[in-house]
């Protein structure tokens, strides 16, 4: 069981929490190539953007359960994806889309449209800039990047506020 928590007047959003040194590297990433008005928050990898916040107790016990079923999980950063207006990393998990499925069954009446399809995990480091702005960063990036191994941690659990976002909870991996 979680922690009693309070339902809230906004929208809940779940993420995934990312180890070191991938964490720092997309960090940094996203405080470079990311317009500072919208900044923000660090850099995610967002599992569901719009659960109901007057559920945040029923969300947070699910998800105190599901990870103590659950190891931190191995995530490949397989590669660059182009977004017309921005540049995110590509993330592959046999773990991660599990996770999500398993999720998603339980929280499907709540789901938006959105969150009911299949997760194409990303990371973006750069997001609302025009397109030539987004392309050269994509090139350059492209052009050294090598595909590598990092770890999902846990999950968080965050308040959206119209344009910030208000740490709830996190929920480790018990392993």
């Amino acid at each position: 069981m979680a922690p009693p928590l309070a339902a809230v007047d906004a929208p809940l959003i779940l993420t995934l929490g990312l180890a070191e040194p991938a964490s720092a590297l997309f960090n940094e990433l996203r405080q470079r190539h990311f317009p500072p008005e919208r900044n923000y928050l660090a850099a995610h990898l967002t599992l569901f953007h719009h659960l109901p916040g007057t559920e945040q107790q029923a969300i947070a016990d699910a998800l105190s359960t599901v990870v103590q079923a659950r190891t931190p999980m191995p995530l490949q950063v397989s590669g660059l994806q182009f977004l017309g207006q921005g540049v995110a990393y590509k993330i592959g998990s046999e773990a991660l889309e599990a996770l999500h499925r398993e999720l998603q069954q339980q929280w499907w009446p709540w789901l938006t449209p959105q969150d009911q399809q299949k997760r194409r995990p990303h990371i973006t480091v750069q997001n609302k800039v025009r397109p030539g702005v987004a392309k050269a960063l994509y090139e350059e990036l492209s052009a050294t990047f090598e595909p590598f191994d990092t770890t999902g941690t846990g999950l968080q659990l965050w308040a959206y506020r119209n344009g910030p976002w208000e740490w709830l909870h996190t929920f480790p991996f018990a392993g």
